[in-house]
């Protein structure tokens, strides 16, 4: 019982810190101790300490030796790496989901572009961030690989922060669901082909939207 209680706080911390890293709440370059963060989270310095690594693992900080904890987060070159390999395979997810999405997923998808119009009128860009994850999560799950699940989830969350910036302005989100449009039609048609293609192009626009190309 101790075990699987210590376990979960850990899973929990990492996923706090994790967190608060992709949000930015902790800059790049930022030093934190354990000590801070213990106090912070309310919690012992031992699962604090198992989260760091873990962070170290994933490349979101640098520990230095009895000194401190450096916040590295998601630098330039994340960004463009992420969505260099986004463009290869979220194509390739789509072109699955064409193949064996459900009515269930397509009314889903439906859902969420009805939702992404009403949201773009307000323009109200928290919510508009949570439909486009939204959509893009439907589309993994429907191209029924756990393997690009997994990989394009990890992507999207650590472009959290990023993506919410994109959304600045009314006229990126209103572009943006036109595309979601395009895709979602793509789907509802079970073409493939330019399902692959307008979400290749969907991806490559919101590079260059985020990375001012």
């Amino acid at each position: 019982m101790v075990e699987e209680f210590y376990g979960s706080l850990r899973e929990k911390v990492f996923l706090q810190l994790e967190e608060d890293i992709i949000s930015g709440k902790y800059k790049a370059g930022q030093k934190l101790t354990e000590n801070m963060l213990s106090q912070n989270l309310k919690v012992s310095r031992t699962p604090v300490r198992e989260a760091i690594r873990q962070l170290e693992l994933e490349g979101l900080v640098e520990s230095i030796p009895n000194k401190a904890i450096i916040v590295t987060g998601i630098t330039h070159e994340d960004i463009e790496d992420i969505y260099e390999i986004r463009i290869s395979i979220e194509g390739l997810a789509a072109r699955r989901a064409a193949k064996s999405i459900t009515e269930e997923e397509l009314e889903r998808l439906k859902e969420i572009t009805d939702l992404q119009e009403f949201y773009t009128i307000r323009q109200d860009m928290k919510q508009l961030v949570k439909t486009d994850g939204d959509f893009h999560e439907t589309i993994f799950r429907a191209s029924g690989s756990k393997t690009l699940k997994n990989i394009l989830s990890t992507f999207h969350h650590n472009l959290k922060k990023a993506r919410s910036d994109s959304f600045g302005r009314p006229v990126r989100a209103k572009a943006v669901l036109e595309e979601h449009r395009d895709i979602y039609g793509a789907l509802r048609n079970r073409d493939s082909i330019k399902a692959e293609h307008f979400m290749i192009i969907h991806v490559r626009n919101a590079r260059n939207r985020l990375l001012g190309k």
